[in-house]
Parts: C-alpha cells; sequence; structure tokens
C-alpha cells in the first residue's frame, strides 16, 4: 500500500481506531525494566521516556501521572505528509481535547485524555465525514 500524502484523502481515510487499553507515560534511567513491552520510546537527556499499558508500569512501580487512550489513525500516512496532525490537533484542540500524537512508519497514534477517548473517537469519525470518509 502507497503511503498518502494529499491532506484530503488523508482526513478522508483517518478510520479512527480506539485500543481497548489505558496507557500512561513514564520515564527510566538507563533501559526499560524487563518485562515492559513499550509501544513508544524516546531518549531524552532527562532519561529514557516509555509509553506502557497503565497495568504493566503499576507492575514495575513505575509513576505516572496522565493516563491516555490510544487511538490509532488507520490511514497509511507518508512521514512527510503534511497538515495531518495539524488538522487532529485543530479538531481535538477546539474541543478542549489533548493529544500527544506519535508517528509510526504506517499510521499515526493518537494518545488522548483516557476518560474523554470515545469522545475524541466521534470527533474524528466526524472529520474524516466532513472530508469525504466514510466511517464503519
Amino acid at each position: 500500500m502507497r503511503a498518502e500524502r494529499d491532506l484530503i484523502r488523508l482526513l478522508a481515510g483517518l478510520r479512527p481506531e480506539l485500543d481497548p487499553g489505558r496507557y500512561v507515560f513514564t520515564t527510566v534511567d538507563g533501559p526499560a525494566p524487563t518485562g515492559l513491552a513499550p509501544v513508544v520510546t524516546v531518549t531524552e537527556a532527562e532519561g529514557l521516556t516509555l509509553v506502557v499499558r497503565q497495568e504493566e508500569a503499576d507492575a514495575a512501580s513505575l509513576p505516572y501521572d496522565y493516563v491516555a487512550g490510544r487511538i490509532t489513525l488507520r490511514v497509511h500516512s507518508a512521514l512527510d505528509a503534511v497538515g495531518l496532525t495539524a488538522a487532529v490537533a485543530r479538531e481535538l484542540a477546539d474541543a478542549g481535547l489533548s493529544c500527544n500524537v506519535v508517528a509510526g512508519f504506517h499510521h499515526d497514534h493518537l494518545f488522548v485524555e483516557h476518560a474523554r477517548a470515545e469522545q475524541a473517537l466521534d470527533l474524528l469519525n466526524r472529520l474524516a465525514e466532513r472530508s469525504g470518509g466514510r466511517t464503519g
């Protein structure tokens, strides 16, 4: 499948999918503890940021203060596509929702406040419909 670059096609083809899990952001000095399966890692000067399932963080006694829902945009977006992150972030921001975006090779992943994840999913589906896409 070819990665999409056209913003209108990207928005119409969002196909957002909510993962049923609860995710947290935490940080460690050194490598990730054994037994964790991070979905995201980011190396920073202050330490290694991990995004893991909440139950994994709890089992490893890792601190966190933000519990997120994970929404995957099923459209295969090109890494050099322009405007997708801005359009999605604007849609959520207009509803007062924060959004932490992580780009994978095939898809973008949005981490939003877990308590409002269903609302975020609904907003993204409506954005796709307005852009000419279908849901369901």
